[in-house]
């Protein structure tokens, strides 16, 4: 499939054709990365765009990843510790 390449304000834009699109299951708003390989223009969906609710955070806490308790110092103004 070919499409030209057009000038976007001092940038340059190209279309996406809607069955292109929908094969690579990109809609409007979908996060893109742009890269350049073997001097090609690379274009690829970014998968982890969602944000993730605190319940799905801390789902992802386990004894490997979890931190000791740092200690701060002494207190310095009012804090109630």
């Amino acid at each position: 499939m070919h499409v030209r390449v057009q000038k976007w304000g001092n940038s340059l834009a190209v279309r996406i054709p809607k069955p292109l699109a929908e094969d690579a299951e990109v809609k409007e708003g979908t996060v893109l990365n742009l890269a350049v390989s073997e001097g090609k223009v690379v274009a690829t969906p970014v998968q982890n765009n969602k944000k993730l609710s605190l319940r799905q955070l801390l789902a992802r806490v386990n004894r490997k990843n979890l931190h000791a308790e740092v200690d701060s110092g002494r207190p310095v103004g009012r804090e109630v510790w």
